[in-house]
């Protein structure tokens, strides 16, 4: 069948059968069918959506489209973390490591931050030296001596999703489960992994906005994991405030250390210790939920995880020692006394945007040194001239504006909170 035969089939809400797809996904790869019905199929998923067992067979072919890890029998399980972003979301640098100290093995391969929400890589990369452009061969071998690793996917990972993540990104396709489902587990399943747990975030700060939203992806995605022969595993969580004090990149990676350190804020060790614990839970290393949170909050009390955090810094050639201190802090106040109502968290992250501390487009520079620390919390009550925030910055920009939309001041306290948790989802291969 010819590509544009697909695509009106698929226009047409018809179901594509497994060959269709992968035949479709090899000349995306192969770059033999053109960008323009790349993107016409793109859309035709977009609005017609697919059914699970097609989310299936596209993951599958983006999955078979190159190459994936290879390890040795040597019974250790591999396994990994992806969340779906936020402002402040840095657990990846707490997580790894730690399951690292507990003889589990991490090859995570990460992004960049675009848009309101930060990047795993970007916050590694304000460490002087750290790499992140791994080759296939150092990523199977860093992870095997040093028991993590975290860097960029290679061109040899799921090519096919490069291309159609690409094309997806600038003909407005972006906001498709069938399409985000096969574009993170192509690349996460290409680790070749035993068990995967996945962070689905959902609030004001978040790609899917509402927890119904966010649910639908997150059953996606483990229903998808359990199809291809991966145990996964997915919590929903709130972006409705940031996560921990610190938003941009040197600023969180100090933070991370915090809590490596065995201190830190409260929700980012509870969201990395709960991340961890089903990560023991679905390797059956603990046999119930609380073993599990005990067991793996042992490295982060013992400076177990910090030792393995930098062995991999070093390993991957940054200098954590080096890390750039932060810009000169100007405190943004309250305009007038009340509770601090709710926090629009994108908001913040377009302000980050504004600091550089985050980026429109891929190619924007960032300086490391720059973000926000939060000083207040939605329930907090507040007096006119009290700081809400402090902002790091190298330039004279007046973001004033964009923070007081960010932090809602009212007249009564709030009685709404979303819990930073709200929800687990399991399913089993």
């Amino acid at each position: 069948m010819l590509p544009v035969d697909l695509i009106a089939a698929k226009r047409d809400g018809l179901e594509l059968t497994s060959a269709q797809i992968h035949e479709f996904i090899r000349g995306t790869a192969a770059e033999t069918i053109p960008d323009y019905q790349v993107a016409a199929m793109a859309m035709a998923v977009y609005l017609q959506g697919m059914t699970s067992a097609e989310t299936t067979a596209l993951t599958s072919a983006m999955l078979h489209s190159g190459a994936r890890l290879e390890w040795p029998g040597d019974g250790v399980l591999r396994v990994d973390k992806h969340s779906t972003g936020g402002v402040g979301d840095k657990t990846s640098l707490i997580l790894a490591p730690l399951l690292a100290a507990l003889g589990l093995q991490v090859p995570m391969l990460s992004g960049r931050g675009l848009g309101p929400t930060g990047g795993t890589l970007d916050k590694l990369e304000s460490i002087p030296g750290f790499r992140t452009s791994l080759s296939v061969h150092e990523i199977q071998q860093l992870t095997q001596d040093v028991g993590c690793v975290i860097t960029g996917t290679t061109r040899e990972l799921a090519p096919a999703d490069r291309r159609l993540y690409a094309i997806r990104d600038v003909t407005a396709t972006v906001p498709s489960i069938p399409l985000i489902t096969s574009s993170i587990l192509s690349k996460k399943l290409a680790e070749s992994l035993q068990g995967l747990v996945l962070d689905v975030k959902f609030g004001s700060g978040a790609f899917m906005k509402t927890p119904q939203a966010a649910r639908e992806l997150a059953r996606s995605l483990i229903s998808v994991c359990a199809a291809l022969g991966t145990p996964g595993t997915a919590l929903l969580t709130s972006m409705n405030q940031p996560l921990g004090r610190m938003c941009g990149n040197a600023l969180e990676v100090q933070e991370c250390l915090d809590v490596l350190s065995g201190h830190g804020p409260a929700d980012v060790r509870q969201l990395t210790l709960a991340l961890a614990a089903e990560i023991l839970l679905l390797t059956r290393r603990c046999s119930n939920l609380q073993q599990a949170l005990d067991t793996a909050a042992a490295p982060l009390d013992s400076g177990l995880a910090m030792e393995r955090f930098q062995k991999m810094v070093h390993a991957q050639g940054g200098r954590i020692n080096d890390l750039p201190p932060a810009a000169t802090a100007v405190d943004f106040c309250a305009h007038r006394s009340g509770w601090v109502k709710s926090i629009e968290t994108e908001q913040l992250g377009l302000a980050l945007i504004e600091l550089r501390a985050g980026r429109r487009r891929l190619e924007d520079p960032l300086d490391h040194s720059a973000g926000l620390e939060m000083l207040v919390q939605p329930g907090d009550q507040v007096d006119a001239g009290q700081p809400l925030l402090r902002v790091f910055s190298k330039l004279a920009t007046d973001i004033d504006d964009r923070l007081r939309q960010a932090v809602i001041i009212g007249d009564e306290p709030p009685t709404d909170f979303s819990p930073l948790i709200l929800e687990h989802l399991s399913s089993s291969p």
